[in-house]
């Protein structure tokens, strides 16, 4: 019989790379998500499996959480559900403090009320993982080492802040209770279905609408971008092997400023969808910054390379060109989604 896992956020950008993996492999998979904006039905909707089902709710909602944990009775929980653009969070942080904070908090007490009701030999299976992120950690200057998973804590933005303290319930809860839990802190993810209010999609949008290709600040900050089903493929390996107890960065050993990026999103283009007239550089400008723009992250990924023999496999390049040909094959769909951007009211870069 097939394991069970129940991802909470399954229909979003990493969750559902996450679901339509995890199919491939043969596992029976549940997916509660409560389809906010950044939700997407259509990156699920060609599946036609019977191990896989589709739950609408909420992780703040608590009789939901426990009802479905009991019915599902699953032998992993992998929560991706999260709030997770950081302007969005710095206008308003209440769905961050809700679903970051009190729902992460929900899934774990239902979760160990669950767990602690196993037989012996379901309770060495089980596993809860819990996806974070690097901005957990704050900013780096340029000379600074490498996050690694011992860094202090120092967010500065409402959406980390909100990461930052789900980290620290999940680790209450493997202290104090001694529940079988693992934290990913995962650096910059892209790839296909990823919702255009995010740097990369948001300037293919603008590059092959002609639209000024809107970088905050002078361009300097650096990311450390890692393509989604490298990072997919981590979290799987980890929900198998990981220690309990224990948490992992995910990283791509791809350390690269906002400019940079932008520059080889425009070369790419250039190569595989010329404009009629110039370069797709021509439409870069420079805007204000955001507030508490944190200026760098890294993350020193040695630990899970030791414990599981993993690194990334999709070069930067390699990444962003199949990125960029998915979203020109699928431009109505993620215009339809810029749409709904802009509805929602975030202003414009």
């Amino acid at each position: 019989m097939s394991e069970k896992i129940l991802i909470t956020g399954g229909s979003g950008f990493i969750g559902s790379q996450a679901v339509r993996t995890l199919l491939s492999l043969g596992y029976q998979v549940f997916n509660l998500d409560k389809l906010t904006y950044a939700s997407s039905k259509e990156s699920l909707s060609h599946l036609e499996s019977d191990f896989y089902t589709f739950y609408k709710g909420d992780i703040f909602d608590e009789e939901i959480v426990s009802n479905l944990i009991n019915k599902i009775n699953p032998d992993f929980i992998l929560n991706f559900a999260a709030e997770s653009h950081v302007d969005r969070s710095i206008e308003n942080a209440d769905d961050f403090l809700n679903t970051n904070i009190i729902g992460t908090y929900n899934l774990l007490k239902y979760a160990l009320n669950y767990y602690s009701k196993l037989s012996s030999s379901k309770k060495s299976k089980f596993k809860f993982i819990h996806i974070s992120t690097d901005e957990v950690f704050g900013s780096l200057n340029s000379n600074e080492e490498a996050f690694i998973e011992d860094s202090n804590y120092r967010p500065n933005s409402p959406y980390s802040a909100s990461k930052a303290s789900s980290d620290m319930i999940v680790r209450s809860w493997i202290k104090t209770y001694q529940f079988p839990a693992i934290i990913t802190h995962s650096s910059n993810n892209y790839g296909p279905w990823q919702f255009p209010e995010k740097l990369i999609p948001k300037s293919v949008i603008s590059a092959l609408n002609e639209e000024p290709i809107a970088i905050y600040g002078d361009g300097s900050n650096i990311r450390d971008w890692i393509y989604v089903e490298d990072n997919v493929d981590a979290i799987i390996a980890l929900m198998r092997s990981g220690v309990v107890g224990h948490s992992y960065n995910i990283g791509g050993n791809c350390e690269i400023s906002n400019l940079e990026i932008i520059k080889k999103i425009c070369k790419i283009l250039d190569e595989i969808k010329p404009r009629s007239s110039g370069k797709y550089e021509d439409l870069i400008v420079f805007v204000e910054d955001r507030p508490g723009h944190d200026f760098r992250y890294a993350l020193n990924i040695d630990k899970i390379f030791e414990s599981i023999n993993w690194v990334p496999k999709t070069s930067i390049d390699n990444g962003l060109k199949e990125s960029i040909e998915w979203m020109i094959i699928n431009y109505s769909w993620l215009m339809e989604r810029n749409k709904d951007n802009r509805r929602l009211g975030l202003k414009k870069m």
